[in-house]
C-alpha cells in the first residue's frame, strides 16, 4: 500500500515537486505508462494539420503532390490520381483519429488512476504517521489543520495528477514536434514561430516563482478555517448555552474572508498570465501569417502552398495551448503547496518510539514499578518529581490530590504517551520504553473521566476495543458494567445509535459504556482516571460496584477526586506537586491530620459542621 517509509523522505529544504517524485518512485512504472500515451495522444493530435496541408498539396500539385510521390515509393502502380490521393488521406485521417481517441483515453484513465491511488496511498500514510505521532503532538495543534492536510490538501495534488501532469507533457510535445516539421519543411519562418517561446516560458518560470507564496498563504488561511469550523461544531453546546451565535458566526466571517483575500491575491496575479501570453503568441502567429505567405507568393523558388498552410495552422497548433500555461500553473502550485504541507507532516519526527520486546497478554502479572521517576511537560517544571514506588501484581492502588499534583499525568506516562524525563516505569520488571507499544497498551484497560464514544451503536463501541466479540461476550460485560438496564431501554437497544461522542446518552451511561468496553476487553491492568467525578450519586454507586467487580484478580490504578470511591483501594498515595507526601489505607490517612484527611472532611461535610457549630 504505502509507496515509501515516511522514515526515509527527504527534507522540508527540498523542491516539493522532488519530494513528490521521491516519495513516488515505486509508481515510476505507471507514471512511464501514463506519460507515453499523453505523448502518443498529443502526436495524433498534431497529424491533422499535416493532412489539411497534404490535401492543399493534392489540390494544387494533383499528380506532382508529395501524396503522390510516397504512394509512389510504397510500391503504387503509376502515380496516383488526385481523386485516388484524397481517399488515402481520407484513409490516414480516420487512422489517426482513431488511435488520437483511443490514447486520450488511455492517458485519462491511466493518470486518473494513478492520481487516485497516489492519493489513497499518501492520506494514509499521512493518516497512520499522524497516528503514530505523541500525544504532545496533538496537544500543540488543532484538529481542523490536521484535517485540511489530510483531506483536502491531498485532493489538491489529485486535481492537478488529473489533468495539470499531462498538461505539461502535451505542451513540451507540441513544442519538439512542431519544431522539428517547422524546420525541416520552411526554416527561413520557422524562427517567426518560435520567437515568443522564450518571453513565454521566462513569463511562466516568473509566475510560478510569484505565485508559489500566495498559494502557500492560501494554503495556511484554509487550515485557520477548518481549524475554526471543526472548533466550533465540536462546541455548539457551548456556543448556544453562551448565546455567543452571532460573535462566532462574525469570527468565521473573518476567517472566511483572509481565505478570500488570500484566494484574490492569487487569482489576480494566475489571471493575468493567459491575457499577457496571448499578446505574445499573436506576434508568432502574424509573422508566420505574413512572412510565410510572401515566402510562398515570390515568383523564385517558393514555398509550396500545403507547406504554407501547414505552418499556418501549425503555428496556431504550436502557440495556442501555451494560454493554458497559467491553468497549467495554477494547478500546479496549488499542488506543491499542498504536497509541501502533505510531507512536511509526514517529515514530522515520532517522539514516542515503539520497542523492540514482546509482551505476550497471557504472560502478563501486573506489578508495576516507578523508579525515580521525573517529567515535565515541553520546557516546564517538574510535574513528577523523584517519584518511587511499587505496585505488586493484583493489588489496587489510588493517587489522589489537588487539581495540578500530576495524578493524571501518571496515567498517560504509564500508557506512555508521554516519556519520562528521568528515571522510569516497569512493568513485570521490564522497562515500558523496552515493550512494543501495542503489547503494552493491549495490556492496559483505560477508563477516563472524559469518554469518548464514536459514532455508532451501543453495541461496536461496548465493541471497540474487541470487534469480533460475540453478542453474548457484548452483554455480558454490559451487565458486569451495570449498563445492560438502560441499554435494552434505549429504543433499538445494542443497536441504538450514540451520536457523535455519544452525546444521545448521559454522563452515566457513557461513563458505564466505556467500563463495559474496558470488561470486555478483560486487560490484567486497569487505569481508572476520574472515572466517577462527573456523575450523580446514584450513577457513582452503580459504577463504584462496577469497578469494584472489574478489579477483582487484576492490578487497578485509581485516580480520584472523590475519596469515596477509594476507600477500599489497599495503599493510597497523596500527591502534591507530583510527591508522594503522605500513603497508606483509607482509615490511616482520614485518622491523620494530614492532607488526605482534610480533603475527607470537606468531602463529608465535617467541617462545615464544625464551622458552624463554632459560629453558634
Amino acid at each position: 500500500m504505502t509507496a515509501r517509509s515516511p522514515s526515509t523522505l527527504p527534507g522540508a529544504a527540498a523542491h516539493p515537486l522532488s519530494r513528490l517524485l521521491r516519495y513516488a518512485r515505486s509508481y515510476r512504472r505507471r507514471v512511464w505508462t501514463a506519460s507515453l500515451f499523453s505523448v502518443l495522444n498529443k502526436l495524433f493530435d498534431l497529424a491533422p494539420p499535416l493532412l489539411i496541408g497534404a490535401a492543399v498539396d493534392v489540390v494544387v500539385e494533383r499528380e506532382g503532390s508529395f501524396v503522390a510521390s510516397w504512394a509512389e515509393r510504397l510500391g503504387w502502380a503509376g502515380a496516383p490520381s488526385a481523386t485516388e490521393q484524397l481517399w488515402i488521406l481520407a484513409a490516414a485521417t480516420v487512422f489517426i483519429w482513431s488511435f488520437e481517441s483511443l490514447f486520450e483515453y488511455l492517458w485519462g484513465v491511466w493518470w486518473r488512476n494513478l492520481a487516485q491511488s497516489l492519493q489513497h496511498d499518501l492520506r494514509l500514510d499521512a493518516y497512520g504517521h499522524v497516528q503514530d505521532l505523541e500525544l504532545a503532538y496533538f496537544e500543540d495543534r488543532s484538529t481542523g489543520g490536521l484535517m485540511a492536510v489530510l483531506n483536502d490538501d491531498v485532493n489538491q495534488l489529485e486535481r492537478f495528477l488529473d489533468g495539470g501532469a499531462n498538461d505539461m507533457l502535451q505542451v513540451s510535445t507540441t513544442v519538439i514536434v512542431i519544431g522539428a516539421i517547422f524546420f525541416t519543411i520552411a526554416p527561413e519562418v520557422a524562427w517567426l514561430s518560435f520567437l515568443p517561446m522564450p518571453f513565454v516560458l521566462w513569463g511562466g518560470f516568473r509566475y510560478q516563482k510569484l505565485l508559489e507564496p500566495r498559494y502557500a498563504a492560501v494554503r495556511e488561511r484554509v487550515s485557520a478555517l477548518n481549524s475554526l469550523l471543526a472548533n466550533n461544531l465540536g462546541g455548539i453546546a457551548t456556543i448556544k448555552s453562551f448565546t455567543t451565535e452571532g460573535y462566532e458566526a462574525a469570527r468565521v466571517e473573518t476567517e472566511s474572508r483572509r481565505y478570500q483575500d488570500a484566494n484574490a491575491s492569487a487569482i489576480r496575479l494566475s489571471s493575468a498570465f493567459s491575457p499577457l501570453i496571448r499578446m505574445l503568441i499573436v506576434i508568432g502567429f502574424t509573422g508566420t501569417l505574413v512572412w510565410g505567405g510572401m515566402q510562398t507568393l515570390r515568383p523564385v523558388d517558393p514555398l509550396a502552398a500545403g507547406a504554407f498552410s501547414v505552418l499556418v495552422f501549425m503555428t496556431q497548433r504550436l502557440l495556442w495551448p501555451l494560454t493554458r500555461l497559467g491553468q497549467t500553473f495554477d494547478l500546479y502550485q496549488r499542488a506543491m503547496a499542498s504536497t509541501a504541507r502533505v510531507l512536511d507532516l509526514l517529515d514530522t519526527p515520532i517522539g514516542i518510539r515503539d520497542g523492540a520486546d514482546p509482551l505476550p497478554l497471557d504472560q502478563v502479572r501486573g506489578e508495576i514499578a516507578l523508579e525515580d521517576l521525573r517529567f515535565a511537560y515541553s520546557e516546564g517544571p517538574d510535574v513528577v518529581a523523584d517519584l518511587s514506588l511499587a505496585i505488586p501484581a493484583g493489588r489496587t492502588v489510588a493517587f489522589v490530590g489537588s487539581t495540578g499534583a500530576g495524578k493524571s499525568t501518571l496515567v498517560k506516562l504509564l500508557l506512555r504517551f508521554y516519556d519520562p524525563t528521568a528515571g522510569r516505569i516497569t512493568l513485570d520488571g521490564v522497562d515500558l520504553r523496552d515493550l512494543r507499544l501495542a503489547d503494552l497498551r493491549r495490556a492496559i484497560g483505560y477508563v477516563s473521566q472524559d469518554v469518548f464514544l464514536f459514532h455508532g451503536t451501543v453495541r461496536e463501541n461496548i465493541a471497540y476495543g474487541r470487534p469480533d466479540a460475540a453478542d453474548e461476550d457484548i452483554v455480558a460485560a454490559a451487565r458486569i458494567a451495570e449498563a445492560d438496564d438502560f441499554v435494552r431501554a434505549l429504543p433499538a437497544g445494542y443497536d441504538t445509535i450514540v451520536g457523535e461522542r455519544g452525546q444521545k446518552l448521559s454522563g452515566g451511561q457513557r461513563q458505564r459504556i466505556s467500563i463495559a468496553r474496558a470488561v470486555l476487553r478483560d486487560p490484567p491492568v486497569l487505569v481508572l482516571d476520574e472515572a466517577t467525578s462527573s456523575v450523580d450519586n446514584e450513577t457513582e454507586a452503580a459504577i463504584q460496584r462496577s469497578l469494584e467487580r472489574l478489579a477483582v484478580g487484576r492490578t487497578t490504578i485509581v485516580i480520584a477526586h472523590r475519596l469515596s470511591t477509594v476507600r477500599n483501594a489497599d495503599a493510597i498515595y497523596v500527591l502534591e506537586r507530583g510527591r508522594i507526601v503522605e500513603h497508606g489505607r483509607h482509615e490511616e490517612l482520614a485518622a491523620a491530620d494530614g492532607i488526605y484527611a482534610a480533603l475527607w472532611r470537606v468531602q463529608t461535610g465535617e467541617r462545615v459542621e464544625v464551622d458552624a457549630a463554632a459560629e453558634g
